[in-house]
């Protein structure tokens, strides 16, 4: 009996955006380009600062249901969903606008982190009911943020092209 083996690539030794394949020409290289880590940056600061005004808008009392939080991730699924279409379908050249977009605005202005840590904090604090709500409110809501603007979207773009 014969065992076939196949060779290993190494794995890449930093960060990688999992829609890019690194082993492309050139695409190594623009993973720490600084007009885009630039621009990410940029991005992060302007969307973690919007969160950061929707939470003074819509405090959490201790124990209550986050709204805030929640208000943020279904809205920044939604938007992800618009950008993630316009991105691939329609702007397809702009090479900082996702950067800038999708991963830095978007990416400051959600916060799943903090999602995590509200329904521990909420099971701590012997508030499991609003817990489990509040953790199945924001799955179901980002994910159907998610399809609703990306079939939206679409449907907007092919009525527009006729």
């Amino acid at each position: 009996m014969s065992v076939e083996h196949h060779p290993v690539e190494p794995l890449p030794r930093g960060p990688v955006d999992s829609d890019v394949d690194l082993r492309i020409d050139g695409r190594a290289q623009r993973a720490h380009d600084p007009v885009i880590l630039g621009a990410i940056a940029a991005g992060g600061a302007i969307g973690a600062a919007a969160r950061y005004l929707v939470g003074l808008g819509w405090p959490t009392p201790p124990g209550g249901f986050p709204v805030s939080t929640l208000i943020i991730n279904v809205v920044g699924c939604g938007l992800i969903g618009i950008l993630m279409v316009l991105v691939t379908d329609v702007l397809t050249r702009q090479r900082l606008l996702r950067p800038f977009l999708g991963t830095g605005v978007l990416g400051g202005f959600t916060t799943f982190s903090t999602y995590a840590v509200d329904i521990q904090q909420l099971v701590t604090g012997r508030n499991a009911g609003i817990a489990l709500l509040y953790l199945a409110t924001t799955v179901v809501g980002a994910l159907l943020a998610v399809r609703a603007t990306v079939s939206a979207t679409r449907a907007l773009i092919t009525w527009r092209s006729r």
